[in-house]
């Protein structure tokens, strides 16, 4: 007849290799931009939490700002909100900390700050002098 038979074409004898590698270059891709930068946060976030003490000024989740007034247990806080005003919080639900307590100066001196450095734009935007 004037039509040839058609076969399927066989395997490659390294298909199996190459078709992993791209497979692995994306989970790499995944894994430094998305997966590690995310650990890292939550690490920061829980050495954070962790290090909160009485006098700290908080955000919570909800966008409340406090001061912390006592340390309850490892999962609770009471927080003051307004004048005479308290809450007891979970200590997980604490978004940041916006300021420390200044330490008591040795002798009963105040400290007086340190002018900051003013980083990398900090000329463009004030910060260094």
């Amino acid at each position: 007849m004037f039509i040839s038979p058609a076969y399927a074409q066989g395997l490659g004898g390294d298909g199996s290799f190459t078709t992993l590698i791209p497979l692995v270059l994306i989970f790499a891709v995944f894994y430094f931009l998305l997966i590690r930068p995310q650990q890292k946060r939550a690490k920061m976030h829980r050495d954070m939490l962790g290090a909160m003490r009485r006098g700290d000024k908080i955000v919570m989740g909800g966008g409340i700002i406090g001061r912390v007034t006592k340390v309850r247990d490892n999962d609770e806080l009471d927080v003051e909100i307004a004048e005479g005003v308290k809450v007891r919080v979970q200590r997980g639900m604490v978004a940041s900390v916006l300021s420390k307590p200044d330490p008591a100066a040795p002798g009963g001196e105040q400290q007086q700050p340190t002018p900051g450095l003013g980083g990398l734009l900090g000329k463009f935007f004030g910060g260094g002098r």
